[in-house]
Order: C-alpha cells, then structure tokens, then sequence
C-alpha cells in the first residue's frame, strides 16, 4: 500500500508543501506569506501557530483529508551539527529549533510543524539531513588557527540525495562510492562522499571555496582584517558583502547565474567573471579529489546552475580527468524529504534520534 505524506519546507515569506504518494508528487504550492503578516512576529517561533494554519486551510480547500496522511516531514533547521540522516522529531529536537542553538531561520519551524501537525493525527513526524549535518574527518576541522575551526554547513539534504539517487541507478551501495557532489546555487557547496559520509565539503555559507552568485566564499584573510579594522564599515555590512552582496552581486549586481551567461556573451568582464566561478569550483573539485586520493568514482553537478550548459561545460573540460560527470540540474527539495521518511518507513535505514 502506497505511503502517503506531507512535506513542509518553510521559507522567509512562503511555506512550500508537497503531497505525496510513495515518490508520486500528487501536488504541490508555493504559500506565499506578505511582508505585512510576517512583520507581526518578533521571532520566527512565533510564526508555528499562523503557518499552521495556513498549511491546514489550503489542505481543507483542496479536499484532503489530514488524516489521511502515514508521516509528515518537515524541513530541518538550524540545530547542533549532526550525522546524515532521517531524524524522529523529539522534543528534544523541537526544544532545540524554538531555542534556535544554531541561530534564527525559517527552517527551524519545518520540524515543529511536523510534530504538532503529525501528533494531532497520531503519525511519525520527521526532518531528513539538515544543513547542519557534520560529517567531517578531523583532519579536515583544522584551519590553522584553534580559534576559527572549519565547519561543516552546506546543502546536506540535495548532496545526500543526489548522491544516493546515482547510487541506486548505478545498482551500487552509497556508501562504498567515493563521490564528489558539487551544488551550485545561491551558494556554493562541494563535498567529498566516502564510506556513506561527507568526510570534507568547502562551507557554503559564510567560510571557504568557490564563490557564489550571492556569496563571497574565501576571500584573501589579511585583507578582510584590514577592511574590517579600516573604520569605513561596521560588521554588519562587512557580513553582508561576504554573505549576500557577494560573489555575482558584487561583481555584476545581479544574483541570477542565468543573466551572468547572457552579459558574458557581449561584455567580456562579465566572462571573466563567469569563468572565474568556474575556475574556483574546478579548483574545490580537484582539492577534494586529492581528501579522496584521486580515487573517485563519479562527480556529480546539481543545483540550479547546473542548467546552465556553459557552466556545466566549462567545468567538465576542467575535471573530467578526475572522474566521469554525471548531472542532476535543480534542487528538488520536497522529493527529498520524502525519500528520506520513505526509507525508514520501508526500512531501508534506521531513523536517528536527536
């Protein structure tokens, strides 16, 4: 019998949710929240009763029955690093999301959502691979200075999902692949796949790689003490030039790969540009092939830029001596979620606890 599930990803201004029968998408929305309606919560705790009901008023006029539902899977957010997986939502884990330990974002309501919307229809309620998921070898959690370890943020649940799905199509077990997983969108994530763990991976968010259509990535440190002492900017706008005003919006005022193409065929700074990001993740490939010791079974491109076929291209003339590329464009977030809850309601993988 077909497990039916509801996935929730919430985001800044919308609640994206899914129906789903086994990997059939059924449906799903986008539901868009205004400026106005988010600007009555202090916190983004404070927004589970309001989303709540915004997710069971769509489901009521669309005619699904709630209780129809076998699981409910919500995003996860920003708790303390784990392990790759799919996690039961404990209240430990939803202490952790309204306290936000790992600091305030949307996606620390995905799980708490799930628990209260699962508990009331007497369901198991789930979160699958958050971006804190930390695998790293200890090796590669030094930076050269103790004070500044390197952690492990980057966009777990695409990696892990890409990674198993060339896995199954293969007919061989994740977990005795060595992998390269490159995502490519508003920031910039690649990681090293060995043994069923990501050992390495360049942080996506604010730390080291390839830069990004909104993100710096590494920047020259010598030179960021010395801007950050200049007196010309406070840390919050040196923040947000690193992480926001970063990358393309720093070079061409635009965030959309798609538009950085379309200069660069006229203007060659903007080609520059372009295959400067090219070079720089080529560059981050070839450095986790050397954590893998050159023995790396297949590299794999996703994430929204991956439709660029420029990109794409450019990237596989650069690498492909490493390894064979194989590409899965996009980020389907939803379907993610819900491979995850599937393979513990099937039992393919044991559920984890937070």
């Amino acid at each position: 019998m077909a497990i039916r599930s509801l996935i929730i990803n919430p985001g800044s201004t919308s609640t994206k949710i899914g129906v789903f029968e086994d990997e059939s998408l059924l449906f799903d929305e986008t539901l868009r929240h205004t400026t106005e309606e988010i600007a009555q919560y202090d916190k983004i705790v404070d927004q589970i009763d309001f989303r709540k009901d915004v997710i069971l008023n769509f489901l009521k006029e669309k005619d699904v029955d709630i209780k129809s539902f076998d699981v409910i899977v919500g995003r996860g957010g920003l708790l303390k690093p784990i392990p790759s997986g799919t996690y039961a939502v404990t209240d430990k884990l939803v202490e952790d999301l309204k306290n936000a330990v790992g600091g305030e974002h949307a996606s620390n309501l995905g799980g708490i959502l799930a628990k209260e919307i699962a508990d009331e229809i007497g369901v198991p309620s789930y979160i699958v691979d958050p971006v804190v998921v930390d695998e790293l070898s200890d090796v590669a959690r030094l930076s050269g200075v103790p004070e500044l370890p390197r952690v492990s943020i980057f966009h777990a649940l695409n990696q892990k999902a890409v990674a198993k799905r060339y896995a199954k199509e293969i007919g061989k077990r994740y977990d005795l692949l060595n992998l390269i997983v490159v995502h490519m969108g508003g920031g910039v994530s690649v990681g090293a796949h060995t043994g069923g763990k990501v050992v390495d991976v360049f942080n996506a968010l604010s730390g080291d790689g390839a830069f990004s259509p909104e993100r710096a990535g590494a920047v020259p440190p010598g030179a960021l003490v010395d801007l950050c002492f200049s007196g010309k900017y406070t840390q919050k706008e040196v923040k947000k030039m690193l992480i926001g005003n970063g990358g393309f919006n720093a070079y061409l005022h635009t965030n959309d790969a798609r538009e950085v193409y379309q200069k660069s065929l006229t203007d060659e700074y903007a080609k520059t540009v372009l295959d400067a990001f090219v070079y720089q993740v080529s560059k981050d490939i070839g450095a986790q092939a050397a954590v893998l010791s050159g023995n790396v079974d297949q590299i794999i491109l996703t994430g929204g830029i991956a439709y660029g076929e420029y990109v794409v291209s450019e990237i596989k003339k650069r690498v492909s001596f490493i390894a064979p590329v194989t590409v899965y464009p996009g980020e389907d977030e939803l379907l993610a979620l819900a491979e995850g809850a599937l393979r513990v309601m099937r039992g393919d993988e044991e559920v984890k606890e937070y």
